[in-house]
C-alpha cells in the first residue's frame, strides 16, 4: 500500500497563470499534474500549501499527493523533473502520514517581496524584482511595517475579489532589509489574504520614498478600507519562500548528491 507523499517545489512563475488549474492549461498545477500522469501512468490529484497568483514565484512550495504506485523517493524527484519545463522543479520528496495536509497542516507561510531600487532598471532583475527608481528609506519602511505585526483585520490590504471568509490574519513578523540595490520585505503569517503582501508593499513604498509618514500603515490598518490604501505592486517581485510544519508531519530531507 503506497502512502502519502510531500513534494517540495520551486518555480519561476513568470510565464504561468498562477498555481491553480486553468481552462487554458497554462497553470503550474496543470503542468505538474501532467508530469505526474506521464510519470506514473495515471491521473494524480495535487494539493498545495499556497495557491500563488499569476507571475508569482516559489522557492518553498509544498504539495501533497496520494500516488497510485510506490517508488524510491529520489526517483520521484528525477522522474517528475524529466517531464517538467525547466522553470518548474521538484526539489525533494518525503513520506508523510495520511493525515498530513499541505494546506491545513501548515503552521505558517513566509513570503519575500523584492524591490530593485536604482535609477535605472536591470534586465537581470526584471523577472524576480520590481523596479522602484526613487530612493527608498528602508529604515522608515521597517518602522512602519511593525504596526502590522499581530492579529488584525487586514481589510485595507485585501483584494476586492478575495474569497476568504474572514479578513483577520496573524502576521508573525515583517522585516525590511537592504542588500545593495535590493530592498527585501520578508513577511511570515499563519495565512495571507488575496494580494495582501503586494498591497502591503505598495503602502510601504510610499513610506520609503517619503510620500507618507511612518504611521501610514497603522492608520490604514485602523481604517479597514481597501480604497484608502495604495496601489497593488506587481507579481514578479513576490516569492513564496517557505511553509512551516510541525516536524511530526513532514521533515525536508537533507540535500545530497546521489551516486
Amino acid at each position: 500500500m503506497t502512502g502519502r507523499l510531500a513534494l517540495g517545489l520551486a518555480y519561476d512563475g513568470t510565464d504561468f497563470q498562477g498555481w491553480q488549474t486553468q481552462p487554458s492549461g497554462a497553470s503550474i498545477q496543470d503542468q505538474f499534474e501532467r508530469s505526474l500522469e506521464r510519470f506514473v501512468g495515471a491521473p494524480v490529484a495535487t494539493v498545495c500549501a499556497g495557491r500563488t497568483d499569476a507571475g508569482v514565484h516559489a522557492k518553498g512550495q509544498l504539495v501533497h499527493i496520494d500516488p497510485p504506485v510506490e517508488r524510491p523517493l529520489w526517483n520521484w524527484v528525477r522522474g517528475l523533473n524529466t517531464f517538467l519545463p525547466g522553470s518548474i522543479r521538484v526539489q525533494w520528496a518525503s513520506q508523510v502520514t495520511n493525515d498530513f495536509h499541505a494546506r491545513f497542516s501548515a503552521k505558517s507561510r513566509s513570503y519575500r517581496y523584492t524591490l530593485y531600487n536604482h535609477p535605472v532598471d536591470s534586465p537581470l532583475q526584471s523577472r524576480f524584482a520590481t523596479w522602484v527608481f526613487q530612493p527608498l528609506n528602508h529604515h522608515a519602511m521597517q518602522k512602519a511595517a511593525q504596526a502590522l505585526v499581530g492579529e488584525h483585520d487586514f481589510s485595507s490590504f485585501r483584494a476586492a475579489e478575495c474569497q476568504a471568509q474572514s479578513p483577520v490574519r496573524r502576521l508573525m513578523s515583517v522585516e525590511v532589509r537592504r542588500y545593495d540595490r535590493l530592498v527585501c520585505i520578508d513577511l511570515r503569517a499563519n495565512a495571507f489574504l488575496h494580494h495582501m503582501v503586494r498591497n502591503i508593499v505598495g503602502s510601504l513604498v510610499e513610506v520609503g520614498r517619503g510620500a507618507q509618514p511612518e504611521d501610514h500603515l497603522a492608520r490604514l490598518l485602523a481604517l479597514k478600507d481597501r480604497q484608502a490604501a495604495d496601489r497593488t505592486f506587481p507579481a514578479q517581485g513576490l516569492c513564496l519562500e517557505h511553509v512551516e510544519y510541525d516536524d511530526v508531519f513532514v521533515c525536508e530531507p537533507e540535500s545530497k548528491f546521489v551516486d
